[in-house]
């Protein structure tokens, strides 16, 4: 559905009313004039009712259509199209949602297309229109700034959540009380993999807007493009970063629980051993044997009683001193 569309005169918000006379308006008025029209999850028919008036590449309105694309950012001619993950971290669960943002920056025109219900694009409009001057100067080329810069700073504050779980995953895999479980790395692990699928294929694209053979004509503008830049190849680098590391906590952890089943496994076989020697003794002097002098000593059975006594004594000290107990 169209969830919000207006007309841009000199940075300043106007209703939009017949799409096509209000684009006709736009492209014979100021240079930065534009129309920006915003749908979420928009059907078939939603949406080729304004490709009929746009014109936009059909391969571009197919990836918009589809949904589920590809982080990418290219050129159709005189148009923009933008595919990006928008991302959303959930405190409770420590998960990460994930959205669909696609945008259209063409001749004096902008339609956003947001699937899902991650990064509304309400803030971003509002932050636009209360820089009247800044939109009028920038025009379309500044409204597809402001959604990157906005994505990306969601990156940044998720990039700190992210290194905070790590932190909590390495203090309970080597801290002193190892409370760590397989499943809540391999969770971390997976939610770190859902955040670099939509930060790094975003590096090159953002860097190609920033250069100097990039669509974007405003040197200024180029330069903010830059500064988005630099902020995503630090997510970027810090993901790659945490991937690793949580490779290499989830193989410490996975060696600690053998070690601590090998000191289990040799406890047990340490008792058992212990328990064997009495078990033997007993079993012998259990039969039914018509000759068996000693039993009819004195001090037989505690004798008996005193050997394997002195032999689990003896095994015990063994056990201990090698480690086994």
């Amino acid at each position: 559905m169209i969830v919000d569309r207006a007309v841009y005169r000199a940075g300043v918000r106007h209703e939009c009313g017949d799409l096509s006379d209000d684009l006709a308006t736009v492209r014979a008025g100021g240079p930065h004039d534009f129309l920006w029209i915003g749908l979420k999850d928009p059907t078939d028919d939603e949406f080729a009712e304004v490709n009929d008036e746009l014109g936009l590449h059909p391969l571009a309105v197919e990836d918009a259509v589809s949904g589920r694309q590809r982080v990418k950012i290219e050129r159709y001619g005189s148009t923009i199209f933008a595919a990006i993950k928008t991302l959303a971290y959930v405190e409770a669960s420590s998960d990460i949602e994930t959205g669909e943002i696609m945008i259209f920056v063409g001749d004096h025109f902008v339609v956003t297309v947001r699937r899902g219900d991650v990064a509304p694009l309400s803030s971003v409009r509002r932050l636009l229109e209360a820089s009247p001057e800044q939109l009028a100067a920038e025009g379309a080329d500044g409204v597809l700034h402001a959604v990157l810069d906005v994505v990306v700073d969601t990156y940044l504050e998720i990039d700190l959540e992210v290194a905070n779980d790590l932190d909590e995953i390495e203090e309970s895999v080597f801290g002193s009380n190892d409370t760590a479980h397989s499943g809540s790395i391999y969770r971390l692990k997976r939610e770190v993999l859902e955040f670099r699928r939509a930060a790094a294929p975003l590096t090159q694209p953002v860097a190609w807007l920033a250069s100097e053979g990039s669509p974007i004509t405003s040197a200024e503008l180029r330069l903010r493009f830059r500064d988005v830049s630099d902020h995503l190849l630090r997510v970027a680098d810090h993901v790659e970063t945490y991937d690793r590391l949580l490779a290499d906590i989830f193989n410490a952890h996975l060696a600690q629980i053998s070690i601590q089943q090998n000191n289990d496994m040799r406890k047990i076989s340490a008792w058992v051993a212990m328990a064997a020697v009495p078990t033997m003794v007993a079993g012998i002097y259990g039969m039914n044997f018509d000759v068996m002098p000693e039993l009819h000593w004195t001090f037989s059975y505690p004798v008996v009683i005193a050997f394997m006594a002195l032999v689990c004594v003896v095994l015990y000290r063994a056990f201990k001193k090698s480690g086994w107990l």
